[in-house]
């Protein structure tokens, strides 16, 4: 794993309560890692571990529902 998809499976460790690291394609929802609640909590770290604002319009479960999917994201905020 890339030091961005350690970062957040670590974010997300710490969001579920989980010892378990989530593969970088694994679905988070689907695999119980978050469901819709824990979804601001997800947005909230990322903003603060990486140091991006992630607007409300972009908070669509599908754009977080992977490590992948999330790191492609933060990849695209942070230019």
């Amino acid at each position: 794993m890339t030091d961005d998809l350690e970062k957040l499976a670590a974010i997300v460790r710490r969001v579920s309560k989980s010892d378990a690291t989530p593969s970088p394609e694994e679905s988070l929802f689907d695999a119980g890692y978050l469901d819709s609640f824990s979804l601001t909590d997800l947005v909230a770290e990322i903003e603060r571990d990486f140091s991006i604002r992630i607007p409300d319009s972009d908070l669509n479960p599908r754009r977080f529902d992977s490590l992948d999917r999330i790191a492609e994201y933060v990849r695209s905020r942070a230019v």
